[in-house]
């Protein structure tokens, strides 16, 4: 399969993260195969807290930062012999760095856990009830292990999973 993923740093902070491109990479990567995803783009924007802010406000009308943002493209047929555009994900480093401090998990792990999840996102998976929640995170569960990152939702109580 191949997979063309334009990753763009708008954020000085990200600049502290050694590796940060490729563990981007890496984690896109094992989402879409782990679906069977068709020759694909996706675009991964890695910015700041200001910026998602002003996102989450326009998008969903909520006016503080989050910590990913999912913007799936129009679902057209690829041209023949090219790659379909799935859509973009946009990343706050602020708020992965916070997030990861306070549930004690490595930024990396945090961060590839936030890229599956929206890239997913793209793929059609969402979490709009329990049903749809179950199912998008035992995906998560999934393609994390196969990365060798531990279950992010076993600090819930929840049992850590691997397959």
């Amino acid at each position: 399969m191949s997979f063309a993923i334009d990753i763009s740093a708008e954020s000085e902070g990200w600049s502290k993260v050694s590796g940060v491109e490729e563990l981007v990479r890496r984690a896109a990567e094992a989402t879409m195969l782990d679906n069977d995803a068709p020759p694909s783009e996706i675009s991964v924007v890695l910015s700041d807290d200001e910026h998602i802010r002003e996102l989450n406000k326009h998008h969903r009308g909520m006016d503080k930062p989050t910590n990913v943002l999912s913007f799936p493209a129009a679902r057209m047929k690829a041209p023949a012999g090219g790659t379909r555009m799935l859509g973009d994900v946009v990343i706050a480093f602020e708020t992965v760095e916070r997030e990861a401090a306070e549930e004690t998990k490595s930024f990396g792990d945090h961060l590839s856990h936030l890229v599956v999840h929206g890239v997913l996102h793209l793929l059609g998976y969402d979490h709009e009830d329990d049903e749809e929640a179950e199912i998008m995170e035992a995906r998560e569960r999934k393609i994390l292990s196969k990365l060798g990152i531990p279950d992010p939702y076993a600090e819930r109580g929840e049992p850590a999973k691997r397959s």
